[in-house]
């Protein structure tokens, strides 16, 4: 496939508006186990119920990473556009101000993450993707093979000290009603200044694990998310042994890293998460082909999702107010009431209030507010 032509694709893509729109929608079912109690999240039954393990295995399969995969990817993907887009226009003294405007969008995105990983939800993703997209975009020349071997690599690196942090020690016991669980629903649910420790706290942490860890293994997915859009991939979906590929690796390891899950073995369950993250880069490819086969880059299909994905920032951070008020100051008491099932049926019920909230959101705005903001900080700074 000529990769060139690439270029020549339209700067806007629906494919990557409602592959964005899923991605969006998507991971709020995540997240919302970890609003109420971000650091240890859903507090497991010391019997789980049947329903519990039904959903923990149908999350193993098709949600855990998934989107966290599928946003990386993306991103890579939006640098590249945005790259070609300044080549195609390409002016005199135009280079040093699309580097300079470039740089100051990532810089921007990693402000928007502290501020939104110490004052509202410590699971930010928006910091490690700023930090890890400044040195994907180092990377934007290498045509797709080379993309890929490099992705490889950040990848393998990354796991390593994943892998090493995951065996980890803790003999720490958190079941619901344990006294590590009512303590830290005390915390939680506590004052807002009691909660912004915690949030500090865990900011560390992540400061810390970043250079470590989430660096290598997002730049890794977003190196894969160019080499997709220079494949044109995210316009014509994935060719068919990638595909099958891809469906067999999703399958194969998200029933390895299920069966290590529950084997009760500390150190199996631990391995587990490991796996989780090679099945969740091999299912996001699945996902993209889906939907790129669903949509056929057309703004007619598929409607609902694109203005969900035209939106996904300011609803990123929307889920997040959203999911804490609801969790520790409305309702504090489903932390300890709530089953998986509770907490699906909340993401399911949001998801719709998302959608809808999206369509009549672009009836009379053409951009989402943190959507404005951000390219409104970069364009002043540029």
């Amino acid at each position: 496939m000529d990769e060139q032509s690439a270029s020549t694709q339209p700067q806007r893509l629906a494919n990557l508006d409602a592959i964005r729109g899923v991605g969006v929608l998507g991971i709020f079912f995540l997240n919302i186990y970890f609003m109420g109690n971000s650091f240890f999240g859903y507090a497991p039954h010391a019997v789980q119920p049947v329903s519990d393990i039904t959903i923990e295995l149908l999350s193993n399969f098709f949600l855990e990473g998934r989107f966290f995969s599928l946003f990386a990817m993306l991103f890579g993907a939006g640098m590249l556009i945005q790259f070609q887009k300044y080549q195609s226009e390409l002016t005199p003294g135009s280079s040093q101000t699309f580097l300079k405007q470039q740089k100051w969008r990532l810089y921007w995105l990693i402000i928007f993450g502290i501020i939104h990983g110490i004052f509202i939800f410590p699971g930010d993703i928006l910091l490690s993707y700023g930090i890890s997209g400044l040195l994907a975009f180092k990377y934007r020349y290498l045509d797709a093979d080379a993309l890929i071997r490099q992705a490889k690599w950040f990848i393998f690196m990354s796991l390593i000290p994943i892998t090493l942090i995951s065996f980890t020690p803790d003999d720490q016991v958190y079941l619901r009603d344990s006294s590590l669980f009512i303590e830290q629903l005390s915390a939680w649910t506590g004052s807002y200044s009691e909660q912004l420790v915690l949030h500090l706290m865990m900011f560390g942490y992540m400061v810390m694990v970043i250079p470590l860890t989430l660096m290598w293994f997002i730049a890794g997915l977003m190196l894969i998310g160019m080499a997709l859009y220079k494949r044109e991939v995210f316009s014509k979906g994935l060719d068919a042994k990638t595909l099958k590929q891809s469906l067999f690796w999703a399958v194969t390891l998200s029933l390895v890293d299920s069966v290590l899950s529950f084997s009760g073995n500390t150190l199996l369950v631990a391995l587990s998460d490991v796996i989780l993250l090679l099945s969740a880069i091999a299912c996001a490819l699945v996902y993209i082909h889906i939907i790129c086969l669903l949509c056929k880059n057309s703004s007619q299909r598929l409607s609902a999702l694109q203005n969900v994905g035209k939106l996904a920032f300011s609803l990123y951070i929307l889920q997040s107010i959203v999911g804490i008020i609801l969790l520790r100051y409305l309702a504090p008491e489903w932390q300890q009431q709530l089953d998986r099932t509770g907490y699906m049926s909340i993401a399911v019920i949001y998801t719709m209030v998302q959608l809808l909230l999206a369509h009549w959101y672009l009836r009379y705005f053409k951009q989402g507010p943190l959507e404005k903001l951000w390219r409104y900080l970069v364009l002043r700074r540029g």
